[in-house]
């Protein structure tokens, strides 16, 4: 059956649409072009009654176009990378953006979005106040709080108020002022090794034996004592929990472990580890508390190893949750140490 061919191109993708919506699908028209988002939207406008058989006849020709297709790309940069992800470097894929948008093929905006933190705070400072408002209106929110958070608090009042004047901007405007800080960005010196030397040690040590981490903080002590303070800052371990984590959260935390792991934690927690412990019981329900404890008389000793092992699943689960955004981890004080206790 050939639909009618008085139909438009537009007309029959209007046909298509509505029947979609009518049978209740979840279409994401957001990803068609704004041109193309415009025309589809004014055909429905204009468009009356189908019979039943142009509806038919719609619909055979739009499935018969389908199984004719063998093979589909992307048809962008954007889309090609996305499909390439995980197969490309990071370095390859940043590159064939910056160019993408410097030919005015791709979004600038995307590759923006994906400039790490540091380097989006240092355009912040060094644009005009009036840019760097343009960005931070297009940067996705979590991004854009995480940079907010790296500068100056003046220069953050200049530019949440420079905000409330970004709304008028047309996308030409938007397009050339993405453009403009992407070459910005580029002229940025970049050291050859990212991230600071303390936070690389202290991911490290998070996931290193006590002994080792204790060894490596002691050792930085007595060399370095200014840089064993940086490093002490970034590590987050078992100790730390009751001065990093909300009681609040707990709740929620608990809910996230496997509840054996939890007592076998517990039941490991000697002499110094006894305080977080105490502070979980304290975040939980005085019957759910007094049944924890129960099992842990009941499981009795735990292998040293085996122990550490559960306190470490514990604080992976709090990373894991934090990265989400389940969670914000307050931030460690000036003195603290790593066990946790103010000096």
């Amino acid at each position: 059956m050939t639909a009618n061919p008085a139909l438009s191109a537009r007309q029959k993708a209007a046909i298509i649409v509505r029947l979609a919506l009518a049978e209740g699908d979840d279409l994401d028209l957001s990803g068609l072009p704004a041109a193309a988002q415009t025309d589809l939207a004014q055909e429905m406008a204009l468009m009356g009654l189908v019979d039943r058989e142009t509806r038919n006849a719609v619909v055979a020709e739009f499935c018969d176009r389908l199984e004719a297709i063998g093979l589909s790309f992307p048809g962008d940069i954007d889309g090609t990378l996305n499909l390439l992800d995980g197969h490309l470097s990071a370095e390859t894929s940043d590159r064939l953006r910056r160019l993408a948008a410097l030919n005015g093929t791709g979004d600038p905006w995307d590759r923006i979005a994906m400039l790490s933190p540091v380097l989006l705070a240092e355009l912040a400072r060094t644009e005009a106040v009036e840019i760097a408002a343009v960005m931070f209106s297009k940067l996705p929110v979590p991004r854009a709080a995480e940079v907010f958070g790296l500068i100056e608090p003046d220069r953050s009042r200049q530019i949440a108020y420079a905000m409330s004047l970004t709304g008028t901007i047309e996308s030409p405007a938007l397009n050339r002022i993405g453009l403009a800080l992407i070459r910005a960005a580029d002229a940025i010196p970049r050291p050859a090794i990212e991230g600071k030397a303390a936070e690389k040690i202290g991911a490290i040590l998070n996931v290193s034996s006590a002994q080792t981490r204790d060894d490596v903080l002691s050792r930085l002590e007595n060399e370095e004592p200014e840089f064993a303070g940086e490093v002490r800052k970034t590590i987050f371990t078992w100790l730390n929990i009751p001065n990093r984590v909300d009681s609040r959260d707990l709740p929620r935390i608990i809910r996230e472990m496997d509840p054996a792991v939890l007592v076998r934690a517990f039941a490991g927690a000697k002499a110094e580890y006894r305080a977080t412990m105490d502070f979980f019981l304290r975040g939980l329900s005085t019957r759910l508390a007094e049944s924890m404890r129960d099992e842990v008389e009941v499981l009795g000793n735990v292998a040293a190893r085996d122990a550490e092992e559960a306190m470490d699943a514990v604080v992976a689960t709090i990373r894991r949750m934090e990265a989400a955004g389940d969670l914000f981890l307050i931030a460690p004080l000036a003195s603290e140490d790593q066990d946790g206790e103010l000096s």
